[in-house]
């Protein structure tokens, strides 16, 4: 059983009421925050007046909701209304949204219970979450490391169990990355399963909201509330594949999954021993494993790069220190006042990606890269589809190695883009992946697996985390901090 559901059945038979609960998790953020440094603004009088509501429910007998009344939490790139939203930038200090993201939205109508935004790095650049204006967010199995990024919050607070679960997004990898260093799981869905109204955009091609969860029940049953079609975002046709929760328990035996041999490349001992154990479990339960070439990863990087770049740098432009936000305190002119605005309200990293992004869109530049960029995402969508032809779903590593220790990223940058390696490909095609826990290094950090399905095509990823689950729970370990049920 999941935490929504434990949190659920404890709720309707009345062992504890919404707002004792969710007081607790505000006691439990109130003590760890300072030490995994994951929200970075706490909403208790909104969490409180939701719980109040849910408890009037359930004293007049009326029926619940899976998710009404769990208490959860938003990345800090999500709209909510009235309600800070940052990106963790300094550049947007003081923005509260006249609106709210259509995610948001739809759990709001469910009466999840906000207990706050969480951190991340800014505006969703970076892969250790140091690059928030508020500091990074730590991992809660050994604070000395990062919990990653760019949700690194929503994992910590997941994975420091004080929050049931979170909305974090992933442009390329920024779900899956820190669930797998936070020892959680993390589900990036298919490219317009799910709304980005709201979503304060990185790459628009490449974003995309989801879950971030203890189990991959929790993980299902959150994806099937928000993957829901919005007119309000033309690239959103919700889950086409049916409700995801209920085909959990489907038999495995005969599946075939793939495993590329280039997702092995340059992957640490450690990790790549755990992948390949749990290609075994796999086996155990009858499936089959099929090793193929998938020799045009070689380039996902640079290709992801150089498009989320581009798209950043056209995105970021509507930053100028005039309508909301930071603004410089002095200036000689409005050219000035934008020049310093942006120099002054945006980090390093931001920085660096608007340059490159602006560089490979500039005249005797675009054909080099951009358009040799965009041809290439192509023949990487027909090598998945050319791939999914042998296999039902393919197997690789998350990260190619385990969370590093705090301010290494910030040492060496390039090397910190380099644990995208495995997870930019998935983004690039706009295919599912979820991320689970297989198995922990010498120090017990946590090691992660993906699994990456068709288009539209969550339901049998998520069955088949599902029934590894089920098959090696060891893999699912819990961390000292926060609220236990």
């Amino acid at each position: 059983m999941g935490i929504i559901a434990d949190i659920h059945q404890k709720l309707t038979d009345r062992q504890v009421s919404c707002t004792e609960l969710t007081k607790a998790y505000l006691s439990e953020i109130e003590s760890a925050n300072g030490a995994l440094n994951a929200y970075v603004c706490v909403t208790a009088d909104e969490a409180l007046q939701t719980a109040a509501a849910v408890d009037k429910k359930i004293a007049a007998g009326e029926t619940i909701g899976m998710l009404e009344g769990v208490p959860m939490t938003l990345k800090d790139n999500m709209s909510t209304k009235g309600i800070d939203t940052t990106c963790c930038s300094k550049i947007l200090t003081g923005y509260k949204p006249i609106y709210d993201a259509t995610v948001w939205e739809l759990l709001k109508a469910q009466n999840a219970v906000l207990l706050g935004k969480t951190n991340m790095d800014e505006f969703a650049m970076g892969s250790s979450c140091e690059n928030s204006c508020f500091g990074g967010a730590m991992n809660p199995f050994d604070t000395n490391h990062v919990a990653g990024g760019s949700s690194g919050g929503v994992a910590s607070a997941v994975g420091g169990n004080i929050a049931a679960y979170g909305l974090g997004s992933d442009t390329g990898g920024s779900i899956r990355q820190p669930a797998s260093f936070c020892g959680v799981v993390g589900l990036k869905p298919t490219y317009g399963a799910v709304s980005r109204y709201g979503l304060i955009a990185y790459g628009s091609s490449l974003d995309q909201i989801g879950p971030i969860t203890k189990s991959v029940e929790d993980a299902a049953l959150v994806f099937d509330a928000i993957a829901k079609p919005d007119k309000r975002d033309s690239t959103c046709l919700g889950g086409k594949g049916g409700e995801t929760f209920s085909q959990l328990n489907n038999d495995i035996r005969g599946m075939k999954i793939g495993i590329a041999r280039e997702y092995l490349d340059g992957v640490r001992d450690d990790v790549k021993e755990a992948v390949l154990n749990a290609a075994k479990v796999y086996e155990s339960l009858g499936a089959e494993i099929v090793y193929f070439d998938l020799p045009i990863l070689q380039y996902a990087l640079p290709v992801y790069y150089i498009i989320a770049c581009a798209e950043a740098s056209s995105n970021l432009g509507r930053y100028d220190g005039i309508r909301y936000g930071f603004k410089a305190a002095h200036y000689t002119g409005t050219h000035d006042m934008i020049c310093r605005t942006r120099s002054e309200g945006f980090g390093e990293e931001v920085k660096r990606r608007i340059l490159l992004g602006t560089y490979v869109l500039s005249a005797g530049y675009y054909d080099a890269y951009y358009k040799k960029a965009t041809d290439l995402r192509g023949t990487i969508i027909k090598a998945f589809n050319d791939a999914f032809a042998h296999c039902d779903v393919i197997l690789a590593p998350t990260v190619p190695m385990t969370a590093f220790e705090k301010g290494h990223a910030t040492s060496d940058p390039v090397e910190t883009y380099l644990t995208d390696i495995c997870t930019v490909p998935v983004n690039i095609a706009g295919l599912p992946g979820v991320s689970i826990p297989c198995g922990f290094n010498d120090k017990g950090m946590p090691i992660g697996m993906q699994l990456i399905g068709k288009s539209f095509d969550e339901a049998t990823i998520l069955n088949a985390a599902y029934q590894y689950q089920q098959a090696a729970p060891e893999q699912f370990q819990d961390t000292k901090w926060g609220v236990k049920l």
